[in-house]
């Protein structure tokens, strides 16, 4: 938005909708040009107050042909269907996952979605033992996974709703001494800054973070300047990304 003569504040609130309704209002109190939010979970107060205001407004991250707002962003859903499919298709059965919780976010309840759909027609019964949660944190999916890891039974291979937990997941492997991918696959969501860094580099599913927000940077700040009239609904471009975190399985009988 700097190109276009805009400043951005930003607020933060912890997926708590209440919290971000009353962000808004303060965003609002300020005479801000534009909004931005994330993801297309938001509370009626929320859009209510949008609407009645007639800001220009956008949703990022998460493409949603319903939206109420414009939206620019990914398809979420089929992120997680990518990840599952690529797990199954390396002879993974036993696959555990690692979520973010889904209460109030449409991304990770959707990725979880399209992950659960590969399974089931895979005819994959998800251990519930091996189906676990943690903040988007490193230690706190560490520390999971650690539980996850150290039992007698583990899984063969972990999908995770992020990068940032499956970096968790990749400490929590050295901890237990096991070799990934040779004893461990993982695969994450997103590609982050430093995913293809680490050793060895994260196999993940590519979400273009630089393009959404690009995009949406542009069409925000010109329905700001009156340049654009229309909403518009645009669903950016995902793609697998194998790198050296998944192998296949074989099974020993």
């Amino acid at each position: 938005v700097d190109a276009h003569g805009f400043t951005i504040m930003i607020a933060s609130h912890g997926y708590d909708l209440e919290r971000e309704y009353a962000a808004l209002r303060k965003f609002l109190e300020h005479r801000v040009d534009g909004l931005a939010l994330i993801g297309e979970d938001h509370s009626e107060e929320t859009y209510e107050l949008i609407e009645r205001q007639s800001i220009p407004a956008v949703t990022m991250w998460n493409y949603s042909e319903t939206s109420r707002l414009s939206c620019i962003g990914a398809d979420n859903k089929m992120a997680g269907t990518l990840a599952a499919q690529h797990l199954v298709g390396l002879g993974h059965r036993d696959i555990g996952l690692l979520f973010p919780p889904t209460k109030d976010n449409d991304r990770a309840r959707d990725r979880r979605s399209g992950v659960q759909q590969i399974l089931l027609d895979a005819g994959i019964n998800l251990n519930p033992n091996w189906d676990v949660e943690s903040t988007y944190s490193i230690a706190d999916a560490k520390f999971a996974a650690l539980r996850l890891l150290g039992a007698a039974h583990r899984p063969s291979g972990i999908l995770c709703g992020n990068d940032v937990l499956a970096m968790g997941v990749l400490y929590a492997a050295r901890a237990c001494n096991l070799n990934v991918p040779e004893d461990l696959s993982i695969i994450g969501i997103g590609d982050f800054k430093g995913s293809s860094e680490v050793e060895p580099s994260l196999t993940t599913v590519r979400l273009p973070a630089r393009e959404i927000g690009r995009l949406a940077g542009n069409y925000l700040s010109r329905s700001i300047t009156g340049d654009l009239k229309n909403e518009q609904r645009v669903g950016c471009d995902i793609a697998l990304i194998e790198r050296g975190t998944c192998k296949r399985h074989s099974a020993i009988s």
